[in-house]
């Protein structure tokens, strides 16, 4: 009986785990097609200038692909040491999501103060010489978006110490347009356009959040379940 327990849980530990490294593995050839095909879209942020999509999709895919890699081989071999390690890993990564959202609703208002004040000093950067990642970055935000600045499109007059925005803030894009009338320039604020955008999507985002953490409780349930089991029939055997 505790053999047939002990074979359906390691196929289940097995099978889950599998998913678990193929979803890895998707994540990180994302970000490396990414690095790779839009090596410039980089970040907004002057002060993280490494903290773009690719390299977080790169990172994310690797530790899941090394949890997955190790809660598999420790399902097949029973291996005590590396379902604990699995279990501990992983129990760890979901304190630390939790943690990171807690302080998030509680610093919300910090955060947000920095963000902007981080943001606008990116605006400086803007066009200059080894910053097409962050340039590029901008582009894509104003146009997708159709806004302009972080605050207001006039944090773009202290860029250019005169009254202009980026053509990418234009109403109707050409070359120069950034030079023309300000009523023919996007003048919604981009921080903004972005919040409600994650608003508007925030049942989306819980989803995913929600079934992320199911998915690691259950990750949890299997390797503990299979850990204890494997405590037992060595103690039973013994």
């Amino acid at each position: 009986m505790a053999e047939g327990c002990m074979m359906a849980l390691r196929y289940g530990m097995v099978f889950f785990n599998l998913l678990f490294w193929l979803g890895g593995c998707g994540i990180l050839g994302v970000g490396i097609w990414l690095s790779v095909t839009q090596g410039n879209f980089a970040t907004l942020s002057s002060s993280l200038p490494s903290l773009s999509a690719a390299n977080l999709l790169i990172a994310v895919g690797t530790i899941i692909m090394v949890i997955g890699c190790l809660g598999c081989v420790g399902a097949v071999k029973e291996s005590r040491p590396l379902l604990l390690a699995f279990f501990i890993l992983l129990l760890l990564i979901f304190f630390l999501e939790i943690l990171s959202i807690m302080l998030f609703f509680i610093y919300q208002d910090e955060i947000d103060r920095y963000a902007q004040r981080d943001l606008k000093k990116g605006l400086q950067l803007f066009g200059t010489e080894g910053n097409v990642g962050l340039t590029n970055a901008w582009m894509i935000v104003q146009t997708d978006f159709r806004c302009c600045g972080v605050t207001n499109h006039t944090d773009w007059f202290e860029v250019y110490n005169a009254t202009r925005v980026p053509d990418s803030c234009c109403l109707e894009y050409s070359d120069n347009c950034g030079l023309d009338n300000p009523g023919t320039w996007w003048t919604a604020p981009c921080y903004e356009r972005v919040k409600d955008w994650l608003n508007e999507n925030l049942v989306a985002l819980w989803i995913f959040a929600l079934c992320t953490a199911l998915t690691q409780i259950l990750g949890l349930v299997f390797s503990m379940t299979m850990f204890c089991q494997a405590v037992k029939v060595e103690t039973f055997y013994a």
